[in-house]
């Protein structure tokens, strides 16, 4: 399914993004490699344990990301300029590995560039675990095709 071009996207809806994903120890670990992020707390069984969490924490910036591209689907595959921020970034709830992840985003915000040719559009995403906790949310604005304009 394509994204939503600007025109589309309405102030208060709320959009429940239908791909999950389940995260793995070794999605964690890649991502703590790719980003050099050698933190122990996510990456040290042992130094985790005596923690007050007990075990290992999934990096929140992958945690973030993940709820990004779940959301690309239902709202910007294809209608998108450019992400222009992500603002006010929380993590309730940490998320461990073989946590079930899933999100919805709501639209806050939109208005037209001042040429009238694209749009901005803000959105609050929420990422939440299989239990229905709150792991993870921001605010995302993005640079938005409008339909008459996307050739």
């Amino acid at each position: 399914m394509p994204g939503l071009y600007y025109e589309e996207f309405e102030v208060g809806e709320t959009i429940e993004h239908r791909t999950r994903r389940t995260v793995s120890e070794s999605d964690n670990q890649r991502f703590c490699d790719m980003t050099m992020n050698q933190q122990p707390l996510h990456l040290d069984e042992e130094f985790a344990a005596e923690t007050q969490f007990g075990e290992r924490l999934v990096n929140g910036i992958y945690t973030m990301a993940l709820a990004v591209g779940v959301s690309i689907p239902e709202t910007t595959d294809g209608t998108i300029v450019a992400n222009l921020s992500y603002d006010d970034v929380q993590h309730p709830t940490p998320v461990f590995h073989g946590d079930t992840i899933r999100a919805q985003s709501t639209v806050t915000d939109k208005r037209e560039t001042s040429d009238g040719e694209r749009g901005l559009v803000t959105m609050h995403v929420e990422a939440f675990n299989q239990d229905d906790e709150l792991v993870c949310e921001f605010d995302r604005t993005v640079l938005s095709l409008k339909r008459e304009n996307a050739e």
